[in-house]
């Protein structure tokens, strides 16, 4: 059996600021209500959208930026293996701990936490069963990413590794993040938060054209949810407890790969 131990790499670019952020709110995360309802909003449109039980059992999953593992082991019942990455250690930390003996989750032995920036869709790293532990050359059935995109400098270069790690003509991915639908969209982070925010929320028209653009087929782009959420009384006034509650529509992104 897989053993939980995270896999690490050395890549300089884990410790920049923006993870810098991530590895110092990760104690906290779980602990956010927003963040927990975003992810269980997101499983929903994940599980609706994915093949019937029959088929999904068999799916073996990549994870971009899984964070403390909220999707990832919401998910996991579900499939066969899930490889979880994620930039920042700190995060994956977290997950590790829910995953080791006397964790909250001892009792998942699919998922494979990995504290990785990944780049290269043949990377070793993500070349081990989470399930037997061994090695293996195969492509994934699907890769997922939540609340990921926004933190992304460069999104073709993104989806062109996601489209490499997937199986040609089955493989399929799923991702979900905020809409940029005008400027108000950059209340969804505190000013103090805003340490890797690469954007305000993506939009229909850019990920169509991005995922058509690296190899994706059956594109849909299409509103999934509706997040409440609050947010600051005053963009920099950090009373995210007080302020008011803002809606916050959320995008599903999916593709197949040719």
């Amino acid at each position: 059996m897989a053993s939980s131990t995270a896999t690490t790499t050395t890549d300089p670019i884990i410790t920049g600021t923006g993870n810098a952020r991530f590895n110092a709110d990760a104690a906290n995360w779980d602990s956010n209500p927003s963040i927990q309802l975003a992810t269980s909003l997101a499983f929903e449109s994940y599980l609706s959208r994915l093949p019937p039980p029959s088929e999904l059992s068999s799916f073996n999953v990549l994870e971009i930026g899984c964070g403390t593992g909220l999707l990832s082991l919401l998910l996991a019942p579900h499939v066969r293996s899930l490889t979880a990455v994620d930039a920042a250690e700190g995060m994956i930390d977290v997950l590790t701990h829910k995953l080791s003996p006397g964790g909250t989750y001892e009792q998942v032995k699919n998922v494979r936490p990995v504290a990785a920036l990944l780049e290269d869709p043949e990377d070793p790293i993500i070349k081990i069963d989470p399930v037997t532990g061994e090695a293996w050359e195969g492509k994934f059935d699907l890769v997922i990413s939540h609340l990921v995109l926004h933190h992304v400098a460069d999104l073709a270069a993104l989806f062109k590794t996601i489209c490499g790690t997937l199986k040609p003509g089955t493989g399929r991915v799923v991702t979900t993040d905020f809409e940029n639908f005008g400027p108000e969209a950059r209340r969804f982070h505190p000013e103090a938060k805003m340490d890797g925010v690469e954007r305000h929320g993506i939009t229909k028209e850019e990920m169509e054209e991005i995922l058509k653009g690296v190899g994706f087929e059956e594109v849909k782009v299409e509103r999934g949810f509706v997040l409440q959420k609050r947010v600051e009384s005053e963009p920099g006034k950090g009373d995210m407890e007080k302020g008011p509650v803002m809606e916050f529509p959320f995008l599903v992104c999916e593709g197949r790969r040719v």
